[in-house]
């Protein structure tokens, strides 16, 4: 499968000359698009990932909190679970190996007015089998899906869990992908005249500062040519709280051509936002002019980890940070633009596990053990539709003000 996925890469490359067809990331409004869901009878072969434990899924023994609404999709993107509706009809999951899946997922955005997706290499399955032949299946339905809908494509590498002797293969997998035609798509990201990677992780508190094995590997990828954006901390600049000390780390970031500081859980409602816009995202901005590097911010419509926590023996409430039809989401942009931002990173647009996902989700939830978050206060299509309303504000296209827009 991993020869035929990276034949398939080539084989939608085609010929075009030097300038790109997205050539920056300003005024766009993209989403991380983590394309890691495999079900039982799918191409892959693995079956229940990352819907489950090990695999497994059953009421009661799950890893997810939303609910994905499926009744647009066709049969056979539709795989029996052990879910059950309250009218004993099977309540189906999806696939993201499936490319009429994908295709559905960024044909959504091209209606929606999503400008792109940062499709996710989790490094830590970089080279192993059947995994590693998954996820090229899943960037190659996401070239071809972004090329037909006119949506950008970024390859973003997350480190997370990647021990530090062992990053080298995040640089061989660039430049495998690099040969198979990956940054000469029409539907790939430009910035600042270079194709764009982004590489997650540098720096958390939670893990390895790893300087040396940082260091080698920005070197390494910047030789390809490409700009690179960071996924750091939130407080990256103070060096506290999620982030390291480190000075070193301070000075890894300095030579990133973007940086993105993770703000996923670290408020919790509309008004703690405009605090923390100021205090971080305005201050990082005016250090990033200083030091001429641009900056993503990104924000969330939510979370919620409840049955993910339950599988590893803790407690996490239903809808821990709720959504309130969209006025977290719309404030966290509001702030953002006000700060200075040019563009934000909506996260994600996918990740049913800790209630991110902006993809339709709601509608008619299983019964029995395991509880999914309501969202019936609002159409499944609702944050698809208000994240494409946020591009359209900061393009100055709506107004900038605190009510959510009318549909």
């Amino acid at each position: 499968m991993l020869k035929a996925a990276l034949v398939g890469l080539l084989a939608v490359v085609g010929l075009h000359g030097a300038s790109p067809g997205h050539p920056s990331l300003d005024g766009k409004v993209v989403c991380g698009y983590q394309g890691w869901f495999r079900a039982d009878g799918d191409a892959s072969g693995l079956g229940w990932v990352h819907y489950g434990p090990g695999k497994r899924l059953a009421p009661g023994t799950c890893s997810f909190d939303l609910w994905p609404d499926l009744s647009e999709f066709t049969p056979e993107e539709r795989y029996a679970s052990p879910f059950k509706f309250a009218d004993g009809q099977s309540a189906p999951l999806f696939s993201s190996v499936h490319p009429l899946t994908v295709r559905r997922h960024f044909r959504w955005m091209k209606e929606y007015g999503i400008d792109g997706a940062m499709v996710q290499r989790f490094a830590t399955g970089l080279g192993h089998g059947r995994g590693s032949a998954a996820m090229d299946l899943v960037l190659r339905h996401c070239n071809e899906a972004a090329t037909a809908e006119g949506r950008s494509l970024t390859v973003m590498y997350d480190l997370s869990g990647l021990q530090p002797e062992k990053f080298a293969v995040v640089a061989e997998d660039w430049k495998r992908l690099i040969a198979a035609g990956q940054i000469k798509q029409p539907c790939y990201q430009h910035h600042a005249g270079k194709p764009l990677v982004a590489l997650w992780g540098l720096g958390f508190s939670d893990r390895p500062v790893a300087a040396a094995e940082w260091q080698a590997l920005l070197q390494e990828i910047k030789a390809t040519g490409a700009a690179v954006m960071l996924g750091v901390p939130s407080y990256w600049r103070e060096g506290k709280a999620d982030a390291w000390p480190d000075p070193a780390v301070r000075t890894l970031i300095r030579q990133a051509d973007l940086i993105s500081p993770w703000s996923v859980g670290r408020y919790g409602r509309p008004t703690e936002v405009a605090t923390y816009a100021q205090k971080v995202w305005q201050a990082d901005i005016q250090a990033c002019a200083e030091t001429k590097q641009d900056y993503l911010p990104v924000i969330f419509p939510g979370f919620s980890w409840h049955n993910l926590s339950a599988l590893q023996g803790k407690e996490a409430r239903l809808n821990q940070i709720p959504r309130l039809g969209g006025q977290l989401l719309w404030q966290q942009a509001l702030a953002a633009r006000q700060a200075g931002a040019k563009t934000v990173y909506v996260a994600m647009f996918d990740e049913i596990d800790e209630g991110t996902a902006i993809m339709k989700c709601g509608g008619p939830r299983p019964v029995g053990a395991s509880p999914f978050v309501d969202l019936s206060d609002v159409p499944t299509d609702h944050y698809l539709w208000l994240t494409g309303q946020i591009g359209r504000m900061l393009r100055g296209e709506i107004p900038a003000t605190a009510e959510l827009p009318k549909r």
